[in-house]
């Protein structure tokens, strides 16, 4: 072990001072291996197992709810709780250099699991935490050898050096991390739900294939709903400028395919661009309210947002196309069509080409899809924006608490 006064975090809780230690991971842990098991081996119901992919799917650093199963075998390897694991083999070297730790006994550990039983003075928690952030992160991930798969075994992972402070300041940073990712699971459980709401208010407040009527609607409204085709609702298709993205100039914003969120629709506005191109004459492309913009080309052809005034000044590209709705309708209510499954179905099977998928303006105009009298269509528009408001909030607070985990990652740890 080595000691040295820069060998301190930026942050530390009040009351602890001094140096972090540097050890080899070996010496303070034992290693071992999972067994066995693999996709094919899971059933409904049975012996709660782990396997190796879901260290890169969920990023959880504590696994308490273990929701895959198998039928146990003889000489199967399980858990006595504590243990901290790391994948053994993924696609990429950043996909297997992490770790969590199984918190509960008796749960299967699949084959491709690499075991790390720390010392009884080594946190489990910090000792994953330490593994998948900063230094020793890097360093697993540069020893990850192979092409198409890549590997890590436990002869590489006992050569990792991991910082440790004593064990009651490793205990607090174990105990704040486990809150905060308490904090982040809740509001990710709160997104979730609303989006669920809204997924199935989407089937049952919009009329099915070959109906007129809804399954819920507001009261007071009871007249059939008429179908109409998107060019009919639509003033006009435009294209978008063709022209490249710059630096943002602090003003005119440049909204692309990549810049809509695949799934909340929303703006992204973290790398914001400007057009590169003179914009004195570009004034038909700003958006305005009521515009909505589809995805004409690629893998994201068919993702649709509607402008907001907030978003302020916005051009769009070329490889969108903007569909300027009526004033008289509601073009809330009209963009909530375009996340329905009647939507997603038009599009799979309009989008299909020889090279990659496509839809033009014509194709789009053709769209068709039921419409209430305007009042019902404003009601529905308004509770849809605000559900997708709560949405955009739950978000937000979410991705605030992870990004706050993420910078404290960084001061938090040597």
């Amino acid at each position: 072990m080595s000691e040295g006064k820069e060998n301190m975090p930026k942050i530390r809780f009040p009351g602890f001072t001094g140096a972090w230690e540097q050890v080899k991971l070996e010496s303070v842990a034992s290693f071992s291996k999972g067994h066995g098991y693999s996709k094919s081996d899971l059933r409904d119901e049975g012996t709660p197992i782990i396997l190796y992919g879901r260290l890169y799917t969920k990023y959880e650093t504590s696994i308490s709810e273990v929701d895959t199963f198998v039928d146990a075998k003889s000489g199967s390897v399980y858990s006595k709780g504590g243990e901290v694991i790391i994948p053994a083999s993924g696609e990429t070297a950043e996909d297997i250099a992490r770790a969590a730790i199984v918190k509960d006994a008796g749960v299967l550990l699949g084959g491709d699991l690499n075991v790390i039983t720390p010392d009884s003075n080594v946190d489990s928690v910090f000792l994953a935490l330490s593994i998948s952030n900063g230094n020793p992160q890097k360093e697993l991930a540069k020893k990850a050898q192979g092409k198409s798969v890549v590997h890590i075994h436990n002869e590489e992972i006992k050569e990792l050096i991991i910082s440790f402070p004593k064990q009651d300041e490793q205990k607090q940073i174990s105990t704040y991390f486990a809150n905060l990712d308490n904090l982040i699971t809740l509001h990710q459980r709160k997104l979730n739900n609303v989006k669920k709401l809204k997924s199935g208010l989407l089937q049952k407040m919009f009329p099915k294939n070959g109906e007129c009527f809804p399954e819920i609607r507001f009261p007071g409204f009871t007249d059939a709903w008429e179908q109409r085709k998107l060019g009919e609702v639509s003033d006009s298709f435009e294209y978008g400028l063709n022209a490249a993205a710059t630096e943002y100039d602090g003003k005119n914003k440049y909204i692309r395919i990549t810049d809509i969120d695949d799934e909340s629709r929303r703006f992204v506005e973290t790398n914001l661009t400007s057009p590169k191109i003179d914009l004195s004459n570009a004034g038909n492309y700003k958006l305005k309210i009521g515009d909505i913009l589809f995805a004409r080309t690629g893998a994201s052809v068919g993702k649709s947002y509607i402008y907001k005034e907030s978003d302020g000044l916005v051009y769009y590209a070329g490889f969108l196309i903007r569909a300027r709705i009526k004033p008289e309708l509601d073009a809330d209510f009209i963009f909530q069509n375009t996340l329905t499954s009647k939507y997603n179905d038009y599009i799979r099977i309009n989008s299909q080409r020889s090279g990659q998928p496509g839809v033009n303006a014509q194709e789009y105009a053709e769209f068709s899809f039921r419409v209430p009298d305007p009042d019902e269509q404003f009601k529905i528009g308004a509770f849809f924006r605000n559900l997708d408001k709560l949405i955009t909030l739950h978000q937000r607070k979410l991705e605030h608490l992870q990004e706050l985990k993420k910078s404290l990652l960084q001061q938090m740890f040597v």
